[in-house]
């Protein structure tokens, strides 16, 4: 019991630079105490004392603000970080070492009682704020969600899902950039610039239009040269013999 807490204050201390010590997390930190009190709240549910259970996740909810049902199962070293307004769902499994932050929900899309309503999630996951991963589907070890996902398909492990609905972004190595070694920096929220399928669609056309304009002025000059040794003709005044798409301001636009 007490390793396992004190795994938790070092996950916390491990993520978050603002915990200065172990006894800052131990007493100020809502989501160590949201997942202290879920563990008395699931072995009650699980051992048939339900009202109960419910009782101590609902005392929990009201000094926590984060809602877990106590049927919910939840690996080590969670994090729940800052986490005010998170649900969790009854069928919902949370893997070792994941990071969930404000406003998730970790929900179901159907009423039938006793069924895997609710998504599980692999290791080290990280779910950012104010996503929403609606169905019993599974979240791949070391995958991503971004901020304001909506997630209603599985999500490989490894890769990263942003937008609504999400879409999924294959991991470049097939790991996560959180967890891709052991000496990797944590990336809070999970999400980098490289990790936006619009702007990467957007810069993949501004180098397209560039290189597009290259060429033309490449052409125009080889045209102008087998003009002028042939026969003297002049080339026509608005010949694009120079480029001037700006393909580095708009980069550098798309980039702030």
């Amino acid at each position: 019991m007490f390793n396992r807490l004190r795994s938790d204050i070092q996950c916390i201390l491990d993520r978050d630079p603002a915990a200065r010590s172990r006894w800052e997390v131990l007493t100020c930190y809502p989501g160590l105490h949201a997942v202290m009190l879920h563990r008395p709240a699931h072995w009650c549910w699980t051992h048939g004392f339900l009202w109960l259970g419910r009782f101590i996740s609902h005392l929990a909810r009201f000094a926590t603000g984060i809602e877990i049902h106590p049927g919910a199962k939840i690996g080590n070293r969670v994090f729940f970080d800052h986490a005010m307004g998170t649900v969790v769902g009854e069928t919902a499994e949370i893997g070792d070492g994941c990071t969930i932050y404000q406003g998730v929900t970790l929900g179901g899309t159907s009423l039938y009682k006793g069924a895997k309503r609710h998504p599980t999630l692999g290791r080290d996951v990280v779910v950012s704020a104010g996503a929403k991963v609606l169905g019993g589907f599974e979240v791949g070890d070391g995958a991503k969600i971004g901020s304001n996902a909506v997630v209603i398909k599985p999500v490989p492990a490894g890769a990263t899902a942003v937008g609504i609905p999400a879409r999924i972004l294959q991991s470049k190595a097939g790991e996560s950039a959180d967890v891709a070694s052991p000496g990797s920096s944590f990336s809070a929220y999970g999400i980098t610039k490289e990790d936006d399928p619009l702007s990467q669609a957007l810069h993949g056309l501004v180098s397209s239009a560039a290189s597009q304009d290259h060429q033309i002025a490449l052409l125009w000059k080889a045209i102008e040269t087998l003009s002028a040794n042939r026969n003297g003709d002049c080339m026509p005044l608005d010949a694009a013999r120079t480029e001037c798409f700006e393909a580095e301001k708009l980069n550098q636009l798309l980039s702030e």
